[in-house]
């Protein structure tokens, strides 16, 4: 990305640009108050990681990325899939409508649908091990000793939790009581089992052991 207007943003200096200003919008519109402050939040742990780290990545897919990775965590998601892979699609339709290359376009899709998943998106392209870090830090505190208490807390009291556990919670109930196809292979599946009466995983145990494959009298081929 090449250089751009910058401006401070709860002590944190972020792009300022008509891309992050129309994500910006498009999050406050898709998202309740506390999940818009958290997603915020997010966006500057990552900016504010990635300065500390002296990281070099592209600060727009990082911005949109973190923005926009929530943006079906609510009360309308039906599914089909989990709610990250369709966040990240819309997210990547927006991105295309505003120009944005294909290889932007593909990490701030990468970054959406690895948000919840740090054992992948923190080894992947710097944008989007930014992004993880930078969400996973407001949702379970990972890596919080790397941004200053002080900062953190200027963070937090510009853009306020609103009780984020308990609502968040709620909302990955709700998911895994009304499709909970889509949480089994995902993180929502602990909240389900946790949570909801009745909410019962398929075992990937069963999954490998019932494959259509007969093993039980292998014939072996010669090799010519």
């Amino acid at each position: 990305m090449t250089r751009s207007a910058t401006r401070i943003l709860a002590g944190v200096s972020v792009p300022d640009t008509p891309l992050v200003e129309r994500a910006l919008e498009y999050a406050r519109r898709e998202c309740t108050p506390y999940l818009f402050n958290h997603v915020v939040r997010s966006w500057l742990f990552a900016a504010r990681i990635g300065q500390i780290q002296d990281i070099m990545h592209d600060a727009e897919v990082v911005a949109v990325g973190t923005l926009l990775h929530d943006i079906t965590l609510n009360d309308r998601f039906n599914g089909p899939r989990r709610f990250e892979v369709e966040g990240a699609d819309l997210a990547r339709v927006f991105v295309r409508k505003n120009g944005v290359d294909e290889r932007r376009a593909q990490l701030v899709w990468d970054s959406v649908a690895l948000n919840s998943t740090p054992s992948i998106g923190l080894y992947k392209e710097a944008e989007i091990a930014l992004c993880t870090s930078g969400i996973c830090l407001d949702v379970v505190g990972l890596q919080f000793e790397v941004i200053p208490s002080d900062e953190i807390a200027r963070i937090v009291a510009e853009f306020p939790r609103l009780g984020m556990k308990e609502q968040m919670t709620g909302c990955f109930c709700r998911i895994a009581e009304r499709v909970p196809e889509t949480t089994y292979d995902n993180f929502v599946r602990d909240f389900g089992e946790r949570f909801v009466p009745g909410y019962a995983a398929p075992s990937s145990v069963d999954s490998v052991m019932n494959s259509p494959f007969d093993e039980s009298a292998e014939v072996q081929y010669d090799q010519a």
